[in-house]
């Protein structure tokens, strides 16, 4: 771990010697997190520090959320500017970032429509209504099609979709949903029988360990939505927003979802989510059939707007592929002949290294050696750092991989 020193040092010193925020969160806050013991402070670009001055590199980005980096002057920038102007005003009345972001989400999906709220589980509970809305204006009623080893975020209705250890306490679950084993084309095509209102899965598994949709799999999906009259719905709360090497991971498929969920990396770090949809299902929603308070806010909206603006300006989905690419390569090629790495899969820059042990201690490894990363899944380590790192930082996350794998295996 490095230090800070400079101007840098300046801007954090005065956080050093007060009471630590550890102490603080385990006394008041509901203890729900596994929290590392690291209290982090400041952060620009690919690279955070925390209060006794160590220096980390960010390989999780908050989950996929800071895309373009820890403290982007141009976000940072909107933020101010737009916070000193106008923060919220509620939906009786128009907006100006609202209305723009509409336009250019519009645009970059290929959708028809957006609704605004603020995380990607909001995002999703949209889409799951706005599906049943649908099939209610059809004179149906039925389940929705969701895949095994899932996740769509911690509301009831998203636990409901996903993994069981998520459910675990929170029964009676809600009804109308479907399991379905992800990338199985004949088990979705059996499944996929009149009572089915709506077919909704990840394109990228995320806490399911970075699996991707099979275009097989997609393909068949998409037909049999057009085939039933209902819609595909995907979530890509963390797969979409550049972190692939294109705005939406669908767009890499050749189809396009009826429904689309998003949130994450929308705002870079400022809470934000969307449902965009097609305007024969968005016209589903009458005057009150839902809304939100903060959703759509002009702050949220203007910060979202501007990391659209950025990605496009800095040629981002490039710079996402190009070093996706190079990162995945350079695992591979370390891993070749090493059964302690199964498998290195993902696209752009939301990769998977599957171990054959499990990855909490490969985690634990990593932050000591400045490097903050995740475990899904049990065994597979997610890398999801933002899309501006540079090749030397992914040369440094990649050493602190390979030196931890090799400490913690088994026999090693």
């Amino acid at each position: 771990m490095g230090n800070i020193s400079g101007k840098l040092f300046k801007t954090v010193k005065s956080v050093f010697g007060k009471k630590p925020a550890k102490q603080k969160a385990d006394r008041y806050h509901f203890d729900l997190y596994g929290r590392y013991p690291i209290t982090l402070v400041k952060g620009k670009g690919a690279r955070v520090w925390d209060d006794e001055r160590n220096e980390y590199i960010d390989a999780l980005a908050g989950i996929a959320v800071n895309s373009l980096g820890h403290a982007h002057p141009e976000i940072v920038k909107t933020i101010q500017k737009q916070a000193s102007r106008l923060m919220h005003v509620s939906n009786f009345y128009y907006n100006e970032p609202q209305s723009d972001l509409a336009e250019a989400l519009v645009k970059e999906s290929g959708l028809d429509r957006v609704f605004f709220c603020n995380s990607g589980a909001e995002a999703m509970e949209g889409a799951l209504k706005l599906t049943r809305r649908s099939a209610f204006k059809k004179g149906k009623s039925g389940v929705i099609l969701c895949m095994e080893n899932s996740f769509h975020g911690r509301t009831l209705g998203t636990i409901a979709m996903g993994k069981d250890k998520y459910q675990d306490g929170y029964h009676p679950m809600p009804v109308g949903f479907r399991r379905v084993e992800f990338n199985n084309t004949e088990a979705l095509k059996a499944a996929a029988d009149s009572d089915v209102i709506g077919i909704v899965m990840e394109t990228i598994q995320g806490e399911g360990g970075i699996v991707e949709a099979d275009p097989v799999f997609l393909k068949t999906a998409r037909d049999l939505c057009n085939t039933l009259d209902i819609p595909l719905i995907l979530d890509e709360v963390q797969c979409g927003i550049a972190r692939t090497g294109k705005m939406f991971a669908y767009q890499h498929y050749g189809i396009k979802p009826d429904i689309l969920a998003m949130a994450k990396a929308l705002g870079s770090g400022f809470p934000i989510g969307a449902v965009a949809a097609t305007e024969s299902y968005a016209s589903a929603f009458d005057h009150g059939s839902h809304g939100t308070t903060y959703g759509g806010n002009p702050l949220a909206c203007a910060v979202a707007l501007k990391t659209v603006k950025v990605i496009k300006e800095e040629n981002i989905c490039e710079m996402a592929r190009v070093r996706g690419n190079y990162m995945m390569t350079r695992i591979r090629d370390l891993s070749v002949n090493w059964d302690a790495i199964r498998d290195v899969r993902g696209k752009g820059l939301m990769i998977g290294v599957e171990l054959s042990f499990p990855g909490a201690e490969v985690v634990n490894h990593m932050l000591k050696l400045g490097v903050l990363s995740n475990c899904a899944s049990g065994n597979v380590i997610r890398i999801v750092p933002p899309l501006i790192i540079s090749k030397e930082e992914i040369d440094k996350v990649i050493d602190a991989l390979v030196q931890s794998v090799k400490l913690c295996e088994p026999n090693g």
